[in-house]
């Protein structure tokens, strides 16, 4: 008899192809970002194709209609829960690269979504706390966030605020390909990740779980 698995089994490629196999469904848009994202020196940095597809449905879970993403790159993750939220949806896109975003308005428009997704090309920090002093506090269902590492601290308590009782912040890299556990890894970014999980942890303002997917994702429910 098999021995059933009492932790996280690790996906090798086989087992990883399989796993794309018999669960993805994924849009031709979104597929052809990807693939025209894949010629992208920094191609790294989009999410994989499941975690778009899981982040899609964490959205129809929560009923999510308005959407806050710190991170942008070329809008995959943005198209993904763009395409699950209802017709009256709203997104709030921030990033700091024309480049890219260049890349992401274009898809947008595809889709069908560029009039719902309002981008915001500066540094996130002001972005959220304009939302903020306008009075949008407590009016978001869903965040993400995927930006400069040293940033993940400042970005989720502003993110915290936005959200409504009930709503969910999603943050990306928080295994960071293993670095977090490397004791030769002490660069700056390592160690705001590691500082940055830790904190969570020990946050009671609400419910955790981090899901290894991708490259370690981070869910956290506002109670």
């Amino acid at each position: 008899m098999r021995t059933v698995s009492k932790r996280t089994i690790n996906l090798d490629q086989p087992l990883y192809e399989y796993l794309l196999e018999i669960s993805l469904r994924e849009a031709p848009i979104l597929k052809a970002l990807r693939e025209e994202t894949a010629a992208d020196p920094m191609q790294n940095m989009q999410i994989a194709p499941e975690q778009g597809q899981f982040m899609a449905l964490l959205a129809k879970l929560i009923g999510a209609r308005r959407y806050i993403e710190v991170g942008v790159f070329t809008g995959y993750s943005s198209l993904a829960v763009g395409l699950a939220l209802p017709d009256d949806g709203e997104i709030i896109a921030c990033d700091v690269s024309e480049e890219w975003t260049r890349i992401a308005k274009r898809y947008w428009r595809q889709a069908g979504l560029g009039g719902c997704i309002h981008l915001h090309l500066a540094p996130a920090k002001e972005t959220l706390q304009m939302l903020l002093d306008q009075g949008q506090e407590e009016s978001f269902d869903f965040a993400f966030i995927d930006a400069d590492k040293e940033g993940y601290a400042a970005y989720y308590e502003l993110l915290l605020r936005l959200i409504r009782p009930g709503g969910l912040i999603a943050v990306d890299n928080v295994l960071w390909g293993g670095a977090v556990i490397d004791p030769d890894k002490n660069d700056a970014d390592t160690e705001a990740i590691r500082k940055f999980n830790r904190s969570l942890l020990g946050d009671d303002r609400v419910d955790l779980s981090l899901v290894p997917i991708g490259d370690g994702l981070t869910l956290a429910l506002k109670k």
